[in-house]
């Protein structure tokens, strides 16, 4: 198979979830990580900062989270600066918002917490690309404590009300659960066109388009072998994939074709499956 590395200027579009309770959602959503509604049907809606949609959820009445499975580790929100992570950090606390974890990956410095149905997310800012490091020919990445009181001390000065997240946020990275580590690399890197940029302790891969540490995590914390869940699970539906240009879409439609991997029409592009069974649509924007 020819080898070819997406556009440096590949991006990701949107993650759409399933939940069990719309309403539920939307509340958490918009009280506690400061989205807003862009549109709202009947059984879901679209979400983001105030241009693009970040998340899309569609109500599933009665799904579970299943234990051991593929599917969605957390998606992760990408605010423009520590100002900015210091005010949705302080909204979570004012908000009494529970969290799992916070962390200092050398390249960003992350927060975590869950939605109501258990699907995991992040928030996050980036350093400065010229601050990272590389070791062993990787991007350099850790799990550092957290510096809570010095993040919080960007807006010690600031008086305003919170108005929700920036609007420049984007959905930074998507971080998966898979059921073979080797097979998934290969596919997002020599299939999809991703760089491999790090590696962790052999159950763990980071993958990117032009340089950026990841846009994509993935992981067999699940267990090796792990089966995809059942149709009445919450959690990932797809996530979006959009593409530079019209050039990149054709020479990634036929890395697909050329690896049998199935091909459906979308509205918004082309729907594929990666070899767990984790939704992409690949959206061209050229």
């Amino acid at each position: 198979m020819s080898r070819h590395t997406l556009s440096p200027y590949t991006r990701l579009g949107y993650v759409h979830l399933s939940v069990s309770d719309i309403e539920r959602s939307l509340a958490f959503y918009q009280h506690s990580l400061g989205l807003q509604v862009h549109r709202r049907k009947d059984n879901g809606a679209a979400l983001g900062a105030g241009q693009d949609d970040l998340l899309v959820l569609t109500e599933q009445p009665g799904a579970v989270k299943p234990r051991r499975h593929t599917g969605l580790y957390h998606f992760a929100i990408l605010v423009p600066s520590r100002k900015e992570l210091a005010r949705s950090i302080k909204n979570i606390i004012d908000t009494k918002t529970s969290i799992t974890g916070g962390a200092d990956h050398l390249v960003s410095e992350a927060l975590y917490l869950d939605d109501p149905d258990g699907n995991g997310i992040e928030i996050y800012r980036d350093r400065p690309r010229a601050t990272w490091e590389e070791e062993n020919g990787q991007v350099k990445m850790a799990v550092n404590p957290l510096d809570y009181q010095g993040i919080l001390a960007e807006i010690e000065s600031d008086n305003g009300e919170w108005s929700g997240l920036h609007i420049d946020t984007v959905l930074g990275h998507m971080h998966l659960h898979v059921a073979h580590l080797a097979e998934s690399t290969t596919f997002y890197e020599k299939v999809i066109g991703f760089d491999l940029m790090a590696t962790m302790m052999g159950t763990a891969a980071f993958l990117s388009a032009g340089g950026y540490h990841h846009h994509l995590g993935i992981n067999t914390w699940q267990g090796e072998g792990a089966p995809a869940p059942p149709s009445n699970a919450v959690g990932l539906r797809y996530f979006t994939i959009n593409l530079a240009d019209l050039e990149d879409r054709a020479a990634l439609i036929g890395r697909l074709k050329e690896a049998g991997v199935l091909q459906r029409e979308h509205e918004e592009g082309v729907f594929i499956q990666d070899p767990s069974g984790n939704g992409i649509v690949l959206i061209d924007n050229g």
